[in-house]
């Protein structure tokens, strides 16, 4: 007589899922092929049954397809999936992204992270729904569940400029933001600055650590301590940056330079340095990271760190399309150079 084989020793099935879910396989079917007609509890519990018992379903859908007319027009979809579409930082993703989806006979859509809406789908509902190729999830930090629902249904991703360390079994595209961090620092520092502050965007966000560990780093050789230099968190708004610096041109031993972790917080910093007719960089020079179409747009033109985010995004898209050709995947990592671009709003330290 047959014996059934343990749960241990076998794949989970759709049934194991219900089970840990408490619900239906129906109901584990429709979570899994993106339906909405399930409630946000529901899909979380079985988003959960599907990260514990490592569910996987085939990817055979997802073979290559040839350039040009797709049989199916779905599966030629592949999602940028961003938690905000505000900014040039997301059109210069976008744009990358796009030029290489193009290459490829792909097209994309742009899906933004809100998380459960009014009628219980959240992205992942939405990238599941309309079979999507793969997706690249720029600043956007995925739960596990969510990744592991995604992986279950043979939906591949890489982060692009991931917020938090990602985990080894993903891809990621990012850039060298401890060593642009670093080529800050020493540019002021060889303009004779010695008080020096940040302007960081959120404590959590890998990147922005990384900017402020490597502009430390470059403090030791003048006899500066690292642990002291002034730090304000703006969670990358121009407003916040705007009162945090406005703080530090305000103290009693005020920075002749201040680095902000992105351009659209240096803007910020101008603003409060304007305020109280602070010239720059007469009296204060200002850094920012990114390079941003606005870094020039504004007067005096901004110095700053680029990072290049359009070929950032087409890297992440041609590492997604390697991830689906690959019989077995295996995750990569990449990081692509930062470059000191000086402009009109760093000079030498006042006398």
């Amino acid at each position: 007589m047959a014996v059934e084989r343990s749960r241990a020793d076998r794949r989970p099935t759709l049934a194991d899922l219900a089970q840990l879910a408490g619900t239906t396989v129906p109901t584990v079917s429709k979570v899994l092929n993106g339906r909405t007609d399930v409630s946000a509890s529901t899909r979380q519990a079985v988003m959960s049954a599907v990260e514990s018992s490592g569910y996987q379903r085939s990817r055979s859908r997802l073979v290559a397809a040839p350039r040009g007319a797709l049989a199916d027009p779905t599966l030629g979809l592949v999602d940028l999936v961003l938690n905000a579409v505000e900014g040039t930082w997301a059109n210069s993703a976008l744009s990358g992204v796009e030029e290489a989806a193009a290459e490829a006979g792909l097209d994309v859509v742009v899906t933004l992270a809100r998380g459960e809406g009014r009628h219980g789908g959240d992205w992942v509902t939405r990238l599941l729904g309309r079979r999507s190729r793969g997706a690249v999830l720029a600043l956007v930090s995925p739960t596990r569940p969510q990744l592991s629902t995604l992986a279950a249904a043979g939906i591949p991703v890489v982060l692009l400029d991931p917020r938090a360390a990602p985990d080894p079994a993903l891809s990621s595209v990012g850039t060298t933001n401890w060593s642009g961090g670093r080529a800050a620092a020493e540019h002021l520092l060889s303009l004779g600055h010695r008080r020096l502050a940040v302007i960081g965007g959120r404590g959590k966000d890998l990147f922005s650590q990384a900017r402020i560990d490597g502009f430390r780093s470059a403090l030791q050789g003048f006899d500066l301590v690292a642990e002291e230099l002034p730090v304000r968190f703006a969670d990358w708004g121009m407003e916040a940056a705007q009162v945090g610096a406005g703080e530090l041109l305000d103290g009693p031993d005020a920075p002749t330079a201040i680095f902000a972790c992105s351009d659209w917080m240096a803007l910020g910093v101008l603003r409060a340095a304007r305020e109280r007719n602070r010239e720059v960089p007469g009296d204060v020079s200002v850094i920012g990271f990114d390079d941003l179409p606005e870094a020039q747009w504004v007067s005096p033109s901004l110095t700053t760190i680029r990072q290049p985010i359009r070929l950032m995004g087409a890297a992440a898209l041609r590492m997604l399309l390697q991830l689906q050709r690959a019989a077995e995947p295996v995750p990569y990592r990449q990081e692509l150079a930062t470059v000191l671009v000086e402009r009109e709003s760093t000079g030498p330290a006042p006398v």
